[in-house]
């Protein structure tokens, strides 16, 4: 079952190009091919979308989330069983997908089996890019033991965000371990961070050597390690390591603008869980010590990401909100758009994602071969963030794979990937109206 978009305004996002009355067709889950003015006649069936002069873009790309975290209750998450932890998850990813994002970068939690579940559409949601337990060192940002907590940890194989490894030979396995459960990507906590119990934000944590470890194994893996880190003693120890990606960055000086510019490494800010979680204030879970840390790091958010914009760092999109906060996932785009212009905010949720993802002719993009994941949208969100940022009001249609999701009805189509017409579809197609019709050509 094959698919065309018709009566699109496209938005390519690299470039900025806009293109009237543009049709685009789908086939095996790719964009298979595309043009302006009158769409050439079809043999066979083919399934019609009239995006009615509405843009089309590329789907939505979140570079850090961690889909496990579902609540910010501690006590209530050390409870869950794998079971229940991934069946919340996956309810999550598929609000993720509902929400326009059509694929998504976990940063500590996630592993093979949540990916697998989403690619085979057990479950609605966006392609989950994971990079399995983030790394720590004992006391950092990934040990969320109690001060008066004395246990060790010991085999780690439960589903969590993070596990412990200290020393170079810990390092190294730890990654291996990783990359042999499929992650594409490696995380290591190298700052104190908000939410850990014991340390602080300005603390550097691992070492040269250890870091230097890690991205070893990475390239060796034809993959790369991305850090967690807001003080500038961290981040540049850390891209000085060779490590192609910081999370967050709140506090980075000029050396790191000056190192992030020069390595052609990528920037991930995820300021609107700062400014959620202080919103929130203690209903956010935290603790009076996280709050004060959470000040800290929030009112130098924005300033870092001017500076970093403004001296041409690759920024990319990303959240990082846990539990009910996660609702606020598009608010990220409002805040951006304070310091940036709007295409570029865009670029930073497609374009500049892929790129980050080694996906640049995969995703983000609208060119004939890439995969076919698409927003149709009732606006123009280059003149008004506020067409991705109200789902509710301006998503039409969410397109992945090739697989369609009316956001009136907010189920599944039909899957166009592997031809199978589900019976929701045709039962459902008299509640869409002049949006999905079926044309013989």
């Amino acid at each position: 079952m094959r698919t065309r978009v018709v009566n699109a305004h496209t938005l390519e996002p690299s470039t900025g190009e806009r293109q009237k009355n543009v049709w685009i067709d789908i086939a095996d889950g790719r964009i298979a091919a595309s043009g302006a003015g009158q769409a050439p006649a079809t043999a066979g069936d083919i399934r019609v979308i009239d995006a009615g002069g509405g843009t089309v873009m590329p789907g939505l790309v979140d570079a850090h989330v961690h889909i496990l975290v579902t609540s910010t209750d501690a006590a209530d998450r050390a409870q869950w069983t794998p079971g229940y932890a991934t069946v919340r998850a996956l309810r999550s990813a598929g609000d993720m997908l509902r929400r326009g994002f059509t694929t998504v970068r976990d940063v500590g939690g996630a592993d093979h089996g949540m990916a697998r579940a989403l690619q085979e559409g057990l479950a609605p949601g966006p392609r989950l890019i994971f990079g399995g337990k983030a790394l720590s060192q004992t006391g950092g940002h990934g040990d969320f033991r109690s001060l008066n907590d004395d246990s060790q940890p010991c085999c780690q194989l439960k589903p969590d965000f993070g596990r412990i490894a200290d020393g170079v030979d810990a390092v190294r396995h730890a990654a291996r371990d990783e990359f042999r459960k499929g992650a594409h990507h490696l995380k290591l906590v190298v700052s104190g961070g908000v939410a850990s119990p014991t340390d602080e934000i300005s603390a550097v944590q691992y070492t040269p050597e250890e870091i230097r470890a890690a991205v070893v194994e990475a390239e060796n893996h034809n993959r790369y390690v991305t850090v967690h880190a807001y003080h500038p003693r961290a981040v540049n120890q850390a891209l000085k390591a060779g490590v192609r990606c910081v999370e967050h960055g709140n506090l980075i000086d000029d050396e790191s603008i000056r190192l992030l510019v020069e390595q052609d490494a990528f920037l991930v800010p995820t300021i609107i869980t700062y400014e959620a979680m202080y919103e929130a204030g203690a209903a956010s879970g935290l603790s009076a010590g996280s709050l004060k840390k959470l000040d800290e790091v929030r009112t130098a958010a924005v300033a870092a990401l001017e500076q970093a914009h403004r001296a041409g760092v690759n920024l990319v999109y990303g959240s990082d909100l846990l539990g009910d906060l996660q609702t606020r996932q598009l608010d990220e785009f409002t805040i951006r758009a304070r310091v940036q212009p709007n295409i570029d905010v865009i670029r930073s949720a497609t374009s500049t994602a892929a790129r980050l993802l080694g996906m640049e002719r995969e995703i983000g993009t609208l060119a004939p071969g890439a995969l076919a994941d698409l927003l149709v949208l009732d606006g123009d969100p280059e003149q008004d963030l506020a067409v991705l940022t109200t789902p509710e009001r301006h998503l039409r249609y969410v397109i992945h794979g090739g697989t369609v999701t009316d956001i009136a009805t907010a189920r599944p189509q039909y899957r166009a990937a592997d031809g199978i017409c589900s019976a929701t579809a045709m039962t459902h197609a008299h509640e869409i109206p002049g949006r999905i019709a079926a044309e013989a050509r």
